[in-house]
């Protein structure tokens, strides 16, 4: 096959219509082609005077020797990526067990599974089904369920989101992971869009699929079983507790960032961790409309979908930074312990509702904690929680204000031209009163820095939602090259264990322990 780039296209096309249209930028008969696929698409919008598709696109067809400025591409790198030739070496009695249902234990199970291996999948939250109702309920009515929230259960913190598949590691798995999540229902788009998402509607029926396939292929699923323990013998994992004794020798800790009190149960243990630094602030919310206006201009014709923006402030003494963007989506909220406020970022695939959100974040490090103890970043977390909760009226609502009150360091009187999103529901308050000082002075520094990149990102009835504590983990569980913890059979994975950050390279980081798991 031959790989054809840099097709400019100016207008909403068909795919075919991008066929005909590349094959005569590059002089090919299209009825030469024999096979043909998309393998790149994104926007370019760096001049708004011309705003346009970037395609490139993977051609079979005949005379391909004649073609000028075509790339040859291997077929391997064309193909689907598959976790193929890998000696499976493990002759255990003993199946595997993966605690947490998130991307990393479920892409884990997956290549288990695929490769003969049958694991156990210990989730303390519901299926994602009945995990959804527990979201509505704590949204609409404010009834928390701490073991199936929107950070706990089936699909991970991702589910409740945007879905979004970038990410800034380089690993030729990302592919696999893409073709698994296309494999299961998510949109053909996802294998070649720049930007890719699948959206928390998508994502709950393609999670589904995921345990559905997994279960047929004898894994194990145990939904509402929260480990309470591990054995140990001669420095070896030997059994995990739940509300029952499971004999085993490997256990895949893929527990997310928010399991706080498995951190604690592993610190206990002898577990080696460290804190690490992570970063905190508030969510953000501007008029769709003005972010698209501000990143597309008003000239261009094509049917773009809803902008996204992706900015940095470098202050003099801290960093400050947009995180999870949700183009036409709602803030939500994410606790999952009770008396406290976690706010994050949800969209659906079409990203199609009246507001933008970002979280605005301010890195945090262990000189900023408390104490040396490797949780201390855990209990600066909770604290900020804490406080938020008692500013929004303790009773989960969530405390907001106006950007131009924050600037002002006043609280906020009333509600202007943009609408808060949270549910169940926002009381106006003074957010500088629970910030760190250095949060809160980076905050405005950057909200200031970004008005100059995006007009209008600084307007003074912008709305500022706290808190977000929960970008990524506060903990760091140590491994070695065989991706093993100093407990034998102890594989820390994912977010959570602090050695990936989004949906994508944490299904990545599954996959390469079962990998590990398959071979020892």
């Amino acid at each position: 096959m031959i790989r054809l780039k840099d097709i400019k296209i100016r207008e909403d096309l068909q795919e075919e219509e991008i066929l005909i249209y590349a094959c005569k930028k590059y002089k090919i008969n299209v009825k030469d082609v024999e096979n043909w696929h998309i393998y790149k698409k994104s926007i370019d919008a760096r001049k708004k005077e011309d705003i346009h598709y970037n395609y490139t696109i993977d051609i079979q067809c005949k005379n391909e020797k004649n073609i000028k400025n075509a790339q040859y591409v291997e077929n391997e790198e064309i193909e689907n990526i598959e976790v193929k030739n890998i000696e499976i070496k493990r002759q255990s009695k003993f199946r595997p067990v993966i605690i947490g249902a998130g991307p990393a234990g479920l892409f884990a199970a997956l290549t288990l599974v695929q490769n003969g291996i049958k694991p156990i999948i210990i989730e303390q939250g519901k299926n994602v089904e009945e995990r959804k109702q527990d979201v509505d309920n704590f949204r609409i009515y404010g009834k928390l369920n701490t073991l199936s929230n929107v950070q706990f259960g089936e699909g991970g913190a991702g589910t409740f989101s945007d879905g979004k598949l970038t990410t800034g590691i380089n690993n030729l798995l990302c592919k696999k992971v893409l073709q698994e999540f296309y494999n299961f229902g998510a949109p053909k788009e996802i294998l070649y869009i720049n930007k890719a998402h699948i959206g928390t509607d998508n994502l709950i029926n393609i999670i589904k699929n995921m345990r559905q396939e997994i279960i047929k292929l004898g894994g194990e699923y145990l939904f509402n079983e929260k480990v309470t323990d591990f054995e140990i013998q001669n420095n070896q994992i030997t059994a995990v507790i739940c509300s029952k004794k499971i004999e085993t020798d490997t256990v895949i800790l893929a527990i997310g960032h928010s399991a706080r009190d498995t951190f604690e149960k592993l610190y206990e243990k002898g577990i080696k961790m460290e804190p690490k630094n992570f970063s905190v602030g508030v969510r953000i919310e501007h008029k769709q409309e003005m972010i698209n206006k501000s990143q597309y201009s008003e000239n261009t014709k094509l049917k773009l979908p809803p902008a996204e923006y992706k900015l940095a402030y470098h202050g003099k003494e801290r960093s400050c930074y947009t995180f999870c963007m949700c183009p036409g989506g709602v803030v939500i909220a994410s606790s999952s312990e009770e008396n406290t406020i976690v706010t994050n970022g949800m969209s659906t695939f079409l990203r199609n509702g009246e507001n933008a959100n970002s979280a605005i974040l301010v890195n945090v490090t262990p000189n900023d904690f408390k104490s040396n103890s490797p949780l201390a970043g855990i209990y600066f977390q909770k604290e900020l929680e804490q406080k938020a909760f008692v500013l929004g009226g303790k009773n989960y609502y969530a405390p907001v204000q106006r950007v131009e009150d924050f600037l002002e360091n006043r609280k906020s009187q009333y509600i202007g031209e943009i609408k808060p999103t949270y549910l169940p529901g926002v009381k106006l308050s003074n957010l500088n009163e629970i910030l760190p000082s250095f949060v809160s002075q980076t905050l405005k520094e950057g909200i200031l820095y970004f008005d100059k990149k995006i007009k209008g990102f600084a307007n003074k009835d912008a709305i500022l939602t706290g808190v977000e504590t929960r970008s990524s983990s506060p903990v760091k569980i140590l491994r070695d090259e065989n991706l093993t913890s100093n407990i034998k059979g102890l594989y820390p994975c994912g977010e959570g264990a602090g050695y990936a950050g989004g949906i994508m390279s944490a299904a990545v980081d599954g996959i390469k322990c079962a990998i590990k798991i398959l071979k020892n």
